[in-house]
């Protein structure tokens, strides 16, 4: 059995922990479906102080995805950042470029393929003229999808358990607000397996089958945010499309030149 260290490219996932994700498996099948000489493996890591040994220790890495709790606190050890990465503050994609002229230095740039993702799979939806989205969350998936939804007209208002000038806490939340806000995003990690016997404390009493509500989350395919949603009639609808929908970004962020 070949190593990692035995391909052509290595590629992996640092977060921590990482019993929910499914990338590893997906783009494992891709490569043997496709016959490339790549692997995908998990750095489950429990201090970022980890990712200089990762890229050391293995010369074929060729790039990285990005999860919780890692997306905002990674920027510090990367070399650049592009534009959306920039903007939102958040990375879940490391692309890692050799440089052999300088004795095999690595650069690692970081990128955003959430709001490529999540841009995607909202464009596919449709909306009524004037939609706002409240995003319950605020950390770097949060941050993608408000990037996402401004660069398609969408209006958003964080909410959070904390307090702050431009957001909202859950107790604040009123029926005439949840009436304004026809798109309802969870973009918190709470629900996700194995805790799926827990769900944002939102008013799920006001939604109406006017209301969307979509949830990041992918494990379990039904979240109790999903199934409280659609108990008052609202539509859902859970995050493996925006999963592929970045995935695939991640991987031609990889290989591009």
């Amino acid at each position: 059995m070949k190593s990692p260290q035995d391909y052509k490219c290595l590629y992996g996932l640092i977060g921590y922990p990482l019993v929910h994700s499914f990338s590893r498996i997906f783009f494992n099948n891709k490569f043997e479906a496709e016959d490339i000489d790549a692997q995908y493996i998990n750095f489950e890591i429990p201090s970022l102080e980890l990712l200089a040994e990762i890229v050391a220790a293995y010369p074929n890495l060729r790039g990285l995805n990005v999860t919780a709790p890692y997306k905002e606190a990674v920027i510090p050890y990367l070399d650049s950042l592009d534009d959306d990465a920039r903007e939102i503050g958040a990375v879940n994609v490391i692309k890692c470029i050799q440089d052999p002229r300088m004795g095999g230095f690595v650069e690692l740039r970081g990128y955003n393929s959430d709001v490529v993702g999540f841009g995607q799979t909202i464009e596919s939806i449709p909306l009524p003229e004037g939609t706002q989205a409240m995003v319950l969350g605020t950390g770097g998936a949060a941050k993608a999808v408000r990037t996402a939804l401004r660069k398609r007209g969408i209006a958003v208002q964080f909410v959070s358990r904390r307090k702050s000038e431009h957001t909202l806490v859950y107790e604040e939340i009123t029926r005439a607000m949840v009436a304004n806000y026809l798109l309802i995003i969870n973009a918190t990690p709470v629900g996700k397996y194995p805790d799926d016997n827990k769900c944002p404390d939102f008013p799920y009493r006001f939604l109406t089958k006017e209301h969307l509500c979509y949830d990041l989350i992918y494990n379990p395919e039904e979240t109790l945010f999903m199934k409280n949603a659609a108990k008052y009639g609202a539509a859902t609808k859970n995050g493996l499309e925006m999963l592929l929908l970045q995935a695939f970004s991640s991987y031609e962020i990889w290989n591009s030149f």
